[in-house]
């Protein structure tokens, strides 16, 4: 087995192609977080990205026998689209596994676009048993930080401080199927959004849904909307950091099977009134940026728009809408199960380790502390609203 490190743009085709059987091949959701294609945007806009490429003797397997664990789509693997995707570098080797991670000062790595990525991990061939420090050490990472680890990474898991759950609709059934459980679990919710819709028509002009808009300037709008958004609630910009919108940018042109930008839109009267760019792959949506404009907020778009889009998704074949992690009363509402994503540091014994350790842990242990207690999480939500408060003025 051999490890190099490469930044996404020196991945070649084969690797790319490779990357995508493994993913395939992982029994996990088809999450676009966790594509080459989100990792090689990130790597555009981000200098310090970079992905670990594991490569094996071709055809070997977790005992050592031939083809047995080979690559779907390596040769000798069958063939199909991908037939040639298994060979990565050099004669005889094929790809085993990719692990896209930040390079930081003093080996100081986290997961690749840490802060708006809402699933991280290694993407491996099943059954690869790979250990973790010797990855890191490859990498030259005393440390690696995540905060929505992706269930099922056993290799990480250990390694985390947290569990949450990350609400989503199962799309499985239909949208039909969907709506009438909305119908028996949350019925005041949906009376309630559906008799805004009707209301928000008559009110204000015809509704009109687009799932997949190209238009720039809705994106644009949306992004305005969430910065101030942000501001108006007390927390961090993310859309102040010009590499983040830089990256929803890329995103948003990318077309690919795997990861595709996805820029829904509720107009009233041919005016945007609420928005959500997210990432799809053929079964999952991962829902990411959604707000509106606090003019129609009585009517309630953003709620709207989340129905409209659970809809349209349906419609496509998406059979999930991962609506992330984080607490939220209209993810309660709408959805119908959870998945597992931790938070947390993988840690290599050494000095450098220790000191990330003493840096991000006290502050770690603060939140989970604070979010657990709800009279406490309800004071400290108060209080960054009062601090969104003094903001606008």
């Amino acid at each position: 087995m051999r490890i190099r490190v490469v930044a996404p743009e020196e991945l070649g085709e084969a690797e790319v192609e490779a990357w995508r059987a493994l993913r395939a091949a992982s029994g996990a959701p088809l999450n676009p977080f966790m594509e080459p294609e989100f990792t090689r945007a990130v790597g555009r806009v981000r200098p310090a990205a970079r992905v670990a490429v594991v490569t094996e003797a071709q055809g070997t397997s977790r005992n050592g026998s031939a083809d047995a664990g080979a690559v779907p789509g390596a040769p000798g693997a069958g063939a199909g689209p991908a037939a040639g995707a298994g060979l990565a570098a050099g004669a005889g080797l094929a790809a085993a596994g990719f692990f896209p991670y930040e390079a930081g000062p003093l080996g100081r790595g986290r997961a690749i676009g840490l802060g708006v990525s809402d699933s991280q991990g290694s993407v491996l061939r099943p059954g690869l048993r790979l250990d973790v420090r010797d990855l890191m050490r490859a990498c030259s990472l005393s440390a690696w930080e995540f905060d929505n680890l992706e269930d099922g990474q056993t290799g990480f898991l250990p390694y985390a401080a947290e569990g949450f759950e990350s609400p989503v609709i199962d799309m499985g059934d239909g949208y039909e199927a969907y709506e009438a459980g909305l119908r028996l679990s949350a019925p005041k919710f949906y009376r309630t959004t559906t008799a805004k819709e009707r209301r928000l028509g008559r009110q204000a002009g015809e509704v009109r849904f687009v799932f997949d808009e190209r238009d720039p300037a809705a994106l644009d709008a949306l992004m305005e909307w969430k910065s101030a958004q942000y501001r108006r609630t007390g927390r961090r910009d993310r859309f102040a950091k010009d590499w983040i919108r830089d990256l929803v940018r890329l995103l948003a042109n990318t077309r690919t099977p795997g990861c595709s930008g996805v820029l829904s839109v509720l107009y009233v009267a041919d005016r945007p009134v609420a928005a959500h760019f997210g990432l799809r792959s053929a079964t999952v949506l991962s829902c990411w940026f959604p707000s509106y404009d606090t003019e129609f907020a009585k009517y309630s778009p953003g709620l709207v728009l989340h129905l409209r889009m659970a809809e349209a998704a349906a419609a496509e074949g998406i059979c999930m809408l991962d609506l992330g992690r984080g607490a939220a009363e209209y993810k309660d509402s709408l959805k119908t199960g959870g998945l597992k994503v931790y938070e947390g540091s993988a840690m290599r014994p050494g000095p450098l380790a220790v000191l990330h350790r003493a840096s991000r842990e006290p502050g770690r242990r603060i939140h989970s502390f604070v979010r657990n207690r709800p009279v406490l999480a309800s004071l400290a939500q108060r209080t960054l609203n009062q601090v969104g408060r003094v903001r606008a003025r």
